[in-house]
């Protein structure tokens, strides 16, 4: 069967993430881009078929590379709106102790449906809670990252420091060491694919300093190097979690991961903020990667990644969500416009640039989840494309297409393609029921917050 091939042809504006020229649009062949063409070259074969792209700005789908898809349940919630991390956390841990198969999965589909409408192609989601009856979590999360046709980062999360023990979370939350290592495994060997175009990747995440043993950190990184998979979990975040390394360790954040095994370039980590200079350079050294989570970041006054400073050291700069409730929304391109803002208050307006920070939620996000087939346009890349139009009220007036979409406040794609296939057209999900979800959504955030 002959190839099919479709020409993006003559875009508003593009955006490749390396400096490539694709003024005369891209040429995508069986969900690979073979082509990028300069302005005013034609494709050197014909194509099936042609999209008149005049009045986009088309981007590489964006990539979130941190994000808890059940909070989207408990957004906005009125006893946690004004609470810093810790007391934020104490008073959710009990609702989202009452998570069923059922409500997560409406919950990821939110997110996931929120997400590709503000131009993300690939997700990442860190799930750690697996209460009584929803030890197939991630296996949930896999059937509605299918049903939406994006790509994920699954990570298999967990808590193993209760209570009881000095940590954080309730004990009907966490999960004993063999159990948290035999599912890892599990979902490892079902659902991980590798190499270019993958769909569903699947990562080990135990959450936080302050809710998982040093055991099952070490053996999440010997099974993660067992089975060649990424690591990610939450460090350096607040100051809070600072205090209790140095009381629990007797170590600092980053001194503590060393510890663990995970100083290395198969980790990324969420937040990054507390970091010392020598602390920078040791990360970069690694090749560690960090996902700045600006709104999150924001919302819990947790304080500034210092981005400018980790990608001089060496270290690979993504962007995350966070959430849905500590930001409270699942959208990548406004994302992009809060990292913009609060990296401009701590390094200036000329060293933090639109394209700078679109690079960082493609091509950034990307590395950080050990993927070179997307986050990019070039040939040989995944035909991962947003596309965004220029026409509302917001936008009147503008001047440079790419800037626009951050300056302006761009909040919602036209169209998404993942793969050469159509995912998003005018500005609509394909064979999504929207209005039945956000009534089913609701429905169930209402039973998990009355218990």
């Amino acid at each position: 069967m002959a190839a099919t091939r479709i020409w993006i042809k003559n875009p508003l504006a593009i955006f490749t993430a390396n400096n490539l020229d694709a003024a005369g649009g891209l040429v995508i062949e069986d969900g690979v881009i073979s082509e990028l063409l300069k302005a005013g070259q034609q494709p050197s074969q014909p194509c099936n078929r042609t999209f008149d792209a005049r009045e986009h700005v088309v981007l590489p789908g964006l990539i979130n590379t941190h994000h808890h898809f059940y909070q989207t349940l408990t957004r906005a919630w009125g006893p946690v709106v004004n609470q810093p991390l810790f007391p934020w956390l104490k008073t959710l841990y009990p609702v989202w102790a009452r998570l069923t198969p059922e409500k997560l999965a409406l919950a990821s589909k939110v997110a996931l449906a929120e997400l590709l409408l503000s131009g993300c192609s690939t997700a990442a989601d860190h799930h750690y809670l697996f209460p009584g009856g929803l030890e197939n979590a991630i296996d949930v999360q896999v059937e509605a990252v299918r049903e939406l046709g994006m790509r994920a980062m699954l990570t298999r999360g967990s808590m193993s420091l209760g209570e009881a023990d000095g940590g954080l979370p309730p004990q009907q939350t966490v999960q004993q060491g063999e159990v948290i290592l035999a599912d890892s495994q599990r979902l490892i060997h079902d659902y991980h694919q590798r190499g270019d175009g993958a769909q569903i990747q699947i990562a080990l995440a135990p959450c936080s300093p302050f809710s998982v043993t040093q055991e099952i950190m070490r053996q999440s990184a010997e099974l993660a190097e067992e089975l060649d998979v990424r690591l990610h979990t939450h460090l350096a975040e607040t100051l809070d979690e600072e205090d209790f390394c140095l009381q629990r360790f007797g170590l600092r954040t980053v001194d503590y991961l060393d510890s663990v095994g995970w100083l290395s370039s198969r980790t990324w980590l969420a937040h990054g903020i507390h970091f010392n200079p020598d602390e920078i350079a040791r990360l970069g050294q690694a090749g560690t990667g960090i996902c700045h989570c600006p709104s999150s970041n924001m919302r819990l006054a947790s304080g500034i990644c210092p981005t400018l400073d980790l990608e001089a050291a060496g270290a690979p700069i993504g962007l995350g969500v966070d959430g849905s409730a500590s930001n409270d929304a699942s959208n990548m391109i406004l994302e992009a416009r809060q990292a913009l803002y609060i990296q401009r208050l701590r390094y200036g307006a000329e060293k933090i640039t639109p394209e700078l920070v679109l690079g960082w939620a493609s091509k950034g996000s990307a590395k950080l989840l050990g993927r070179s087939d997307i986050g990019e346009l070039a040939v040989g890349k995944q035909a991962d494309l947003a596309f965004f139009k220029l026409d509302e009220l917001r936008f009147s007036g503008s001047h440079d297409p790419i800037s626009s979409l951050l300056l302006c406040g761009a909040d919602k794609a036209d169209r998404m393609m993942i793969g050469g296939q159509w995912r998003v057209i005018d500005g609509q999900i394909e064979g999504l029921d929207v209005a039945k979800l956000i009534a089913d959504h609701r429905q169930a955030a209402k039973e998990l917050i009355a218990g």
